[in-house]
């Protein structure tokens, strides 16, 4: 048995396939998690999704920004984007089923000494209590009115974290934490305008990561998101997205022993020719 993590996939079904025949994916003995984003911007989110629903508990997915961003259009809380490729997910017999599927998702998955999420966790976040905020977010997500969540999930304030948050303030900054971090402050504030490289980041700001005594040190953080940070491995993190969607690469590892696997994306993507 082996675990795999898969970057943002964002609807590259074609090296999708690529990657798990590459790295010899088997359902019925190994474990596939993905770090969120596996829909737009891409040519293929529908098929995409439904092959990843039919590998039913082999694969565990957390919840990024474009995944959400679907969920908030077909409630008709937000326009589709130009560049957006959700049309077809929209139009299909089994939305209903497939958008239910993905309310039921996490946000955070910890296993033993590794937690995966889409974008990052704020500095003064432990493991636990980051997984506790989490289910937070899920149980809005799964329950009755997960609409009028929705209607408040939207939005850059507050940026930053107070234990005594409540109500929709809390959980916006809990989902925007997760899976849109990039930056933020020493003391947590976040920015959600950067999304360059690391050398050119505003003054004031460290990537998430690299805030000085961040609570989940301990722990590693598997991500994605930032397609400009490409991919990094540390002993307590990797970042996993490398761009497939801009032409870039779709990249694998294996957590047993950390083997990279990678296969090259289609110069021609929608969201290459777009860019």
């Amino acid at each position: 048995m082996a675990t795999y993590v898969i970057g943002d996939v964002q609807g590259c079904y074609e090296e999708f396939q690529q990657l798990v025949e590459l790295i010899g994916f088997n359902s019925e003995r190994d474990k596939l998690w993905l770090v969120g984003d596996l829909v737009n911007r891409g040519p293929d989110s529908l098929i995409l999704l439904r092959f990843i629903i039919k590998l039913g508990s082999a694969v565990i997915p957390v919840l990024g920004n474009h995944d959400l961003h679907l969920l908030l259009v077909a409630e008709g809380l937000t326009k589709l984007r130009s560049g957006d490729t959700l049309q077809a997910i929209l139009d299909a017999p089994d939305c209903y089923d497939l958008l239910r599927w993905l309310r039921h998702q996490k946000l955070l998955y910890v296993d033993d000494e590794y937690a995966l999420v889409h974008a990052g966790l704020l500095p003064s976040w432990d493991i636990s209590q980051a997984a506790e905020l989490a289910q937070e977010v899920e149980t809005a997500l799964c329950g009755e009115n997960f609409y009028e969540f929705f209607s408040h999930m939207y939005g850059n304030e507050p940026n930053l974290w107070r234990n005594d948050l409540t109500g929709y303030d809390r959980l916006r900054v809990i989902v925007n934490a997760m899976t849109r971090l990039r930056v933020c402050t020493p003391e947590g504030r976040m920015d959600f305008s950067y999304k360059g490289q690391l050398h050119s980041i505003p003054k004031g700001y460290l990537p998430w990561f690299d805030v000085p005594n961040r609570a989940s040190r301990s722990t590693t953080i598997i991500f994605g998101h930032w397609s400009a940070l490409g991919l990094q491995i540390r002993e307590n993190l990797i970042a996993l997205d490398t761009g497939c969607l801009w032409g870039g690469k779709l990249t694998a590892i294996r957590l047993e022993d950390r083997r990279v696997f990678q296969v090259s994306c289609a110069q021609q993507s929608v969201a290459a020719l777009q860019r």
